[in-house]
């Protein structure tokens, strides 16, 4: 007997083991039995509004429209939901037994399966499941994987994969795609009888096709809003009104604001999510029939894209992208985000070196800068109207964009330099180094990408507002320069920080007051365009730029709160007559202007400013020979700079119509006066757009010349060039044309080519030569004997 007993309790032992390994692995199973990720269908990209209005969304890669798992159910929603579908869903462990027991009773009665009895949460596990076919095994599945989502998920995470992957007719899954779909609005903003035809139809969401079955779909909505009554979880009259609402028809599109920011997002990395953006809903859509309406006037001119970006300053958040104008078909490339694709800056830049000058104290705001013909080692720029001024104040240089005066202010800073500051305030597209650009970097000779340019205005505005948010010594960081952003919400805590504060930044608040001081004035000669009509109204500190070619049209405007930039042209590269910023992209920009409210303008930062005197014909700082002086505000580096040149003391005659000197002339007799003297280049051009300018008088006959001033100068060739003679239409080879610049163009003027006399001229100093090739001398001798020497090279016949 005790054998039998010891062996009897051995088997016990082993049963009871085997018991506990299978209960074991049971428990390891059921553990383990439900996925890590419960659902892994494509979503829907979703681009929304700061606010939360969707603005756009591309389609799941299934073809469904299915958003991306929402955060929290509308109570709306979920009260309807619970009371349809599941009314003890907060009291069971994810099974319904007395449910499961009266559907298997109504099944067996009717010889049919007419009631699952399924809770919501075995209804969530079934949609995570699909193509199971709907068996007993796969139901005693499912409720194992229903108790199992319930210790995993709290009752409204199961409430939001519910809402988040239902089907709600045709391709529509999930509730948030649903209520844009169907009601073109957001799930919070539900009615009750939105919320309740939402909650009965992923019973049967065949019941939503156009024309089909909406009766019985109403029938189901206005039984379930009787139910909400009896719950007590609305009053009878809104059950009265919520059964008035009409059903649907069909689904409807969904909005399709800035698609092209959606792609973007998509492209960096937020496929599949739903992207928060900082853009402002009613800016967006306003914007964006502006663009509209301007396209229409744009397209009549064969420009068939455009695009514009709106920032907030004090953060450089994107309030408005419009990628690109979006036209009737496919053929112009409107898919293509202008916004962030690399285009000939054209004049856009200048700004950044009119600020940088000031900053370095080369140049005051109203200085005479030259503009005359220029060739600098073969750089031969032009200005956009092929004409001179001659000499002409650096502020009106800037906002007449004029090409020449640009091309000497780089020169003069140097455009490594230069290459290097855009680099540091923001231009991301200079992947070449200095040297490929050289000069032609300030005339559109780099490409630059919208995206850029609207953060570096918006940096430069940044600074200068800034500048007095800071007390004391240190008031700039360096970080006020940095790229747009367009995700909500950003981390900018780290911008502005008293730990990165110092005493200077890339540009001076000074320097980019008076650029921006200097922008938003309205003469703009020879241009017709939108700004006239806002004279009045806004103050805005504003540029345009051409490409060479008319291919590219921009316009940036700055004021204190915003930046609005816009490029038109077309994204093939075409040029188009008529395609310039002034008449193309500028009218685009005031008319965004318009929608933004704006009544400020920029505090001067006179804590680093001068009130100096200056000439107030040349804008240097006055000698003791300017005859009139104006009072400016300049940087104190602006102290630095020379005084005026140009005006000279001279001694008359009393008649004031000869130069004379204390040797051929009495000292009591002469009449010593200040005189505006330009060098002979720029006075040719400058006296033919001033009339008021007065030449030099020359010496009486018995004086001998003996002033330093030299009386005439070589406009073309330059020293040391080299030139290329053109062939006629009939292959023979032409002439090179040289000129002159006389003070006194009745003079006469000898030209001897080699040693050789070759012709005079009077009047106009213009000889047409034809040079065999090699090297050359040119000789040039007036009847006063001044005498000018060059040498150029003939490199060949074109």
């Amino acid at each position: 007997m005790s054998h039998v007993t010891r062996a009897n309790r051995i088997t016990r032992r082993k049963v009871m083991c085997v018991c506990m390994a299978l209960m074991l692995v049971a428990v390891i199973i059921y553990v383990f039995c439900l996925p890590a990720k419960l659902f892994s269908a494509p979503y829907s990209t979703v681009l929304k509004a700061k606010e939360g209005e969707l603005l756009s969304a591309t389609i799941a890669t299934d073809g469904q429209w299915r958003f991306p798992e929402i955060d929290s159910v509308p109570k709306k929603f979920s009260d309807a939901l619970v009371a349809f579908e599941d009314k003890r869903f907060y009291s069971h462990p994810g099974v319904d037994f007395i449910s499961l027991g009266r559907a298997l009773k109504q099944n067996l009665a009717d010889g049919r399966v007419i009631s699952g009895g399924s809770t919501i949460t075995m209804q969530v596990v079934r949609l995570s499941r699909k193509g199971k076919p709907r068996t007993v095994y796969q139901k005693i599945v499912e409720i194992i994987l229903a108790t199992r989502v319930e210790f995993r998920y709290t009752k409204d995470e199961i409430l939001g994969l519910y809402a988040s992957h239902a089907p709600f007719g045709g391709n529509v899954v999930g509730l948030e795609a649903a209520c844009w779909r169907y009601f073109q609005r957001d799930p919070s903003q539900l009615s009750w009888g939105e919320a309740a035809l939402l909650a009965v139809l992923p019973n049967a969401p065949s019941l939503i096709y156009p024309g089909k079955n909406r009766d019985r779909l109403k029938e189901k909505r206005d039984r379930l809003l009787d139910k909400l009554v009896t719950k007590g979880t609305i009053d009878e009259v809104t059950a009265i009104l919520a059964k008035e609402e009409p059903i649907p028809d069909e689904p409807q599109a969904l909005p399709r604001y800035a698609p092209h920011l959606l792609t973007r997002a998509m492209k960096e990395g937020h496929a599949q999510q739903v992207v928060r953006s900082t853009l402002d809903f009613s800016l967006q859509e306003s914007t964006e029939k502006i663009m509209h309406d301007h396209y229409e006037k744009l397209v009549a001119n064969k420009i068939h894209n455009a695009a514009a970006i709106v920032l907030e300053v004090s953060t450089g958040k994107v309030l408005a992208y419009i990628g690109n104008t979006i036209g009737s078909d496919r053929e112009h490339h409107d898919e293509v985000d202008v916004v962030n694709a690399r285009r000939s800056t054209g004049s856009i830049l200048k700004p950044f070196l009119f600020a940088a000058m000031l900053d370095e104290g080369k140049i005051l705001p109203r200085m005479f800068l030259p503009d005359v013909p220029t060739v600098i080692n073969g750089f031969a720029p032009k200005n956009f109207s092929m004409e001179y001024d001659g000499a002409v104040a650096a502020n009106k240089a800037l906002i007449r964009s004029l090409n020449i005066p640009a091309v000497h202010m780089l020169k003069s800073f140097r455009y490594e330099k230069f290459h290097s500051l855009l680099g540091h305030i923001g231009m991301t597209t200079l992947n070449r180094g200095p040297d490929h650009y050289g000069l032609s970097l300030i005339l559109g000779g780099a490409e630059g990408t919208l995206w850029d340019i609207a953060g570096m205005y918006a940096s430069m505005a940044r600074t200068l507002n800034n500048y007095w948010q800071r007390p004391g010594k240190n008031r700039y960081d360096k970080n006020d320069f940095h790229s747009p952003f367009y995700l909500e919400p950003a981390d900018v805590t780290g911008l502005g920080t008293d730990n990165n504060l110092q005493e200077g930044s890339w540009l001076s608040a000074s320097s980019i007051f008076q650029t921006f001081d200097a922008l938003k004035d309205l003469y703009r000669p020879g241009e017709e365009s939108g700004w006239r009509y806002f004279s009045s109204s806004k103050r805005i500190a504003w540029k345009t730029g051409t490409s060479f070619g008319f291919r590219d049209a921009w316009a940036v405007g700055v004021t204190p709160h915003y930046v609005v930039a816009v490029w038109a042209g077309n994204a093939d590269g075409e040029g188009r007559p008529g395609l310039t910023g002034t008449e193309a992209a500028a009218p685009i920009m005031f008319d965004i202007f318009s929608q933004l409210k704006e009544d400020t303008w920029f505090r001067a930062p006179i804590h680093e400013m001068e009130a100096i005197t200056v000439c107030k014909l040349s804008g240097h700082r006055n000698s003791s020979w300017c005859n009139a002086i104006d009072t400016v505000w300049v940087s104190r580096r602006g102290l630095q700079t020379t005084p005026c040149p140009f005006h000279k003391r001279v001694h008359l005659t009393e008649n004031r119509k000869f130069r004379v000197y204390s040797e051929c002339e009495s000292i009591s007799e002469m009449v010593t006066t200040s005189w505006f003297v330009l060098p002979p280049i720029q006075e040719y051009y400058y006296r033919a757009r001033n009339l008021s300018y007065k030449t030099l008088p020359p010496y009486r006959e018995d004086c001998e010349k003996s002033s330093p001033l030299v009386t005439m100068d070589l406009i073309y060739p330059e020293p040391d060039s080299k030139i290329f003679v053109p062939r006629e239409l009939d292959g023979t080879v032409g002439n090179v044309v040289f000129e002159l610049a006389h003070r006194n163009p009745s003079s006469v003027v000898y030209w001897h080519l080699d040693g050789n006399f070759i012709g005079s001229t009077s009047g106009k100093h213009n000889l047409p030569i034809n040079p065999p090739q090699g090297r050359h001398s040119l000789t040039i001798v007036d009847e006063n004997g001044e005498t000018i020497n060059r040498s150029f090279w003939v490199i060949s016949y074109m």
